[in-house]
């Protein structure tokens, strides 16, 4: 198995994306700490690991807040012994331009794309310095290679993710510490379909409207979506021994959409 004898903490686990990643790893081998700010939802996903033969416990994560960031990984290392794989794939975003955007909007969605990562890589270093190793992965986007004209937050926070990423590598490579950003193309989950607190879509954006589906399948030059599995499994490449001299990289997965 490509994860066997890791453990992972996955934030957003329980998210369409998230909950896939999580799975995946637990196939391959992962203990898994499913943390969410949606309880219920990382609660299913661990047990569906669980179920299917895997070791899962799940969290209730606010990505936000660096108190609830370290107990996510004292409760990891209590149950596991160790920690040393992380994944955020938490994300928000407002699909408004730069006119119709506010402050608060502009806020809210720099504290949960940018500012978390951050915290995030703060409060999991010293458990991955404990156990000798450690890799971070982080979420990025279309985004993150190119800046057009939607929410300015979205593109500032997902660019800025390019820096973070080159700057944790750096400062704890020495620790045998990884970091890579992995940017999606367009995915078909919920972030981009449904209606959601993080992620608002009305019929104008989500791509539950055939033609705005269709729009994104067009700017994908191999032809499709990207699905959550074709995410999950750059995160599993990423976390892998194989990518053991891989740091401070992006890896995009987007079907062509960035060229």
């Amino acid at each position: 198995m490509r994860l066997g004898g890791r453990v992972a903490l996955i934030a957003g686990g329980a998210g369409s994306m998230g909950s896939v990643v999580a799975r995946v790893f637990a196939q391959e081998g992962a203990a898994v700490c499913v943390a969410d700010r949606d309880e219920e939802g990382a609660r299913e996903t661990a047990r569906t690991i669980v179920g299917a033969g895997g070791q899962s416990i799940s969290f209730a994560l606010d990505v936000c807040d660096a108190q609830s960031w370290d107990e996510a990984v004292n409760a990891t290392e209590k149950t596991y012994g160790r920690l040393d794989l992380m994944v955020n794939l938490s994300g928000s975003n407002v699909r408004v331009g730069f006119e119709e955007q506010t402050e608060a909007m502009w806020r809210s969605i720099i504290d949960v794309n940018l500012t978390a990562c951050f915290v995030g890589i703060k409060s999991v270093v010293p458990a991955m310095r404990r156990a000798g190793l450690g890799t971070i992965l982080l979420v990025g986007s279309l985004a993150s290679i190119r800046q057009g004209a939607g929410s300015p937050a979205y593109g500032v926070s997902k660019a800025g993710l390019v820096a973070l990423t080159c700057s944790a590598a750096a400062a704890h490579a020495k620790d045998n510490i990884r970091c890579v950003l992995v940017s999606p193309g367009h995915v078909d989950t919920n972030f981009i379909r449904g209606d959601t607190e993080h992620s608002p879509n009305s019929w104008e954006t989500s791509i539950d409207n055939p033609e705005n589906y269709e729009q994104r399948r067009q700017a994908t030059p191999l032809g499709r979506l990207c699905e959550p599995e074709d995410i999950a499994k750059a995160f599993l490449f990423a976390a892998s021994d194989e990518a053991s001299m891989i740091t401070g990289s992006t890896i995009t997965v987007d079907g062509g959409a960035g060229l």
